[in-house]
């Protein structure tokens, strides 16, 4: 047979073209930026970070050939895959090419990959470690390309969305964070919306990108960031878990998980945990591990807001979030940072269909001059009205006290869509503490003992006129939880 019979003689220069191509697409800024710029700074590539969000072998890239052989894969590594065997889609900006900035191309990528995570109703991440708008796009012409913030916002409350702030993150990109429902940093992580030359040119301060945007600064003073994990592989990790708590999308039903501790059992060390005196503070966290089912505690953004613990678990195999009072912390008060990182929790967790578990232990919202500065009122109502309009089922236990406002912003008022509400014997409730109120109301002796008395009174006035639904044995509080998330099944057929 000659080769011009042979049915691959015609394909075989376009297949080593393809081969090519690819390969140069690939190997991302070339070995010695792709060592220089990532690997030896302990960071992985873009595509090792994407190998190691996917579950093995099931990557599939979209827009590879995109930039052309001078700006491999335009700087983004896309694509999509399945992560614990469910689907999911992705992007890695990659910072050995041009600084992993985002051009014509790129941007283009990024909306399409919001465009398939609606279209097929699969969780989004997108892993930033980049430059933002690449300046010399407005010279390269061609039409218009869609603003993927704009898809962004779209898919907000649609499908989960993760942003993983790798490196770097500036300008458009960084964007991409406040438009998630959860901003996880690697420990060489920053963010800005300007990095430290912009900065220096616009206003002469002089910044490092730590003192800017890092990791202290997003995730315990600004809250732009929820998590911050050691490194790249553990923030993927991270990523990993935290979307085990939820569903594919809005439509569908949160994950359940069976296991050896999916079932009733009484918290014997709770009342070791946690003192009966209002006044005595103690840990949340013991009190979450004990309840919850074994090792499925996960916090979000355990910096920011410390006065107040929200955090995904599963109990009793249903996957469910936690909003709880720090009493350790300001003694449990919703100041205005815990207010803000309890609409975001809230909002996400009726988003996507997962009950809501409010443990009261608080003396209100915080007071003080530096309060009201910090916008207590504002933020405070905004978490009251989340939590109000939330549409998911509601089960509220107050544990030792609950005053004001306090307890309304933990869903603690009666007919407020609680599915349960329960107290544990002790409780003291009001709209103030009796003997800082009295003071404050200037009440007589007489008035005062009977305000105070009736506080340290506990709960059973408010379990006779059915405030609460009953009063629990502290160790039984994990089989009244489970017990009410039993009666969700009604709900549990569809969501819709």
């Amino acid at each position: 047979m000659s080769d011009a019979s042979d049915p691959m003689n015609g394909w075989k220069p376009l297949l080593d073209e393809l081969e090519r191509r690819i390969a140069r697409a690939r190997a991302m800024g070339g070995p010695e930026r792709v060592e220089r710029l990532m690997h030896g700074r302990g960071k992985l590539d873009a595509r090792q970070r994407i190998d190691r969000l996917f579950d093995p072998g099931s990557f599939v890239e979209i827009g590879a050939l995109v930039g052309g052989e001078q700006t491999p894969a335009d700087a983004l590594v896309a694509g999509f895959g399945t992560i614990d065997g469910r689907p999911a889609v992705a992007g890695a900006e990659d910072f050995s090419v041009l600084g992993g900035s985002i051009g014509m191309g790129s941007m283009a990528k990024r909306y399409r990959l919001c465009q398939l995570a609606g279209q097929e109703r699969v969780p989004l991440v997108m892993m930033l470690d980049g430059a933002g708008h690449r300046l010399t796009s407005a010279l390269e012409g061609g039409a218009r390309v869609p603003n993927d913030l704009l898809a962004l916002a779209d898919l907000s409350g649609e499908v989960p969305m993760v942003c993983l702030v790798l490196g770097a993150s500036a300008g458009h990109g960084a964007l991409t964070a406040p438009l998630s429902d959860i901003t996880i940093m690697s420990q060489g992580g920053s963010m800005f919306t300007g990095g430290p030359p912009l900065v220096r040119a616009a206003t002469g301060e002089d910044v490092t990108k730590e003192q800017l945007g890092g990791p202290a600064v997003c995730a315990e003073i600004a809250g732009t960031a929820h998590n911050v994990a050691a490194d790249d592989a553990a923030a993927i990790e991270m990523a990993r878990r935290y979307l085990g708590y939820l569903p594919p999308n809005r439509w569908q039903l949160a994950p359940r998980r069976e296991g050896p501790d999916a079932g009733p059992r009484r918290l014997e060390r709770i009342l070791q945990l946690m003192p009966p005196n209002a006044r005595r503070p103690y840990k949340m966290h013991p009190v979450l591990e004990e309840l919850v089912d074994a090792g499925s505690l996960f916090e979000v953004q355990p910096r920011y807001g410390r006065s107040l613990v929200c955090a995904l678990a599963f109990l009793g195999g249903r996957s469910v979030a936690i909003l709880a009072n720090n009493p350790a912390v300001r003694a449990g008060a919703v100041d205005s940072p815990a207010a803000i990182k309890a609409t975001d929790f809230i909002t996400t967790a009726d988003a996507f269909g997962l009950p809501l578990i409010f443990l009261a232990d608080n003396p209100g919202v915080m007071a003080g001059t530096q309060a009201e500065r910090d916008g207590i009122l504002k933020w405070g109502g905004k978490m009251f009205k989340a939590q109000r309009r939330a549409r998911v089922p509601k089960l509220h236990v107050t544990l030792r006290k609950s005053f004001g406002f306090g307890a309304s912003t933990m869903a603690q008022n009666p007919f407020d869509h609680q599915t349960l509400s329960l107290a544990f014997p002790g409780v003291t409730m009001d709209a103030m503490p009796a003997q800082s109120g009295g003071r404050s109301a200037k009440l007589d002796d007489d008035t005062q003992a009977r305000v105070e008395a009736k506080q340290a009174a506990g709960p059973w006035g408010m379990a006779a006129n059915l405030t609460y639904d009953g009063v629990i044995d502290p160790r039984e509080l994990r089989n009244a939880l489970i017990a009410g998330l039993r009666l969700l099944e009604g709900r549990a057929a569809s969501r819709v």
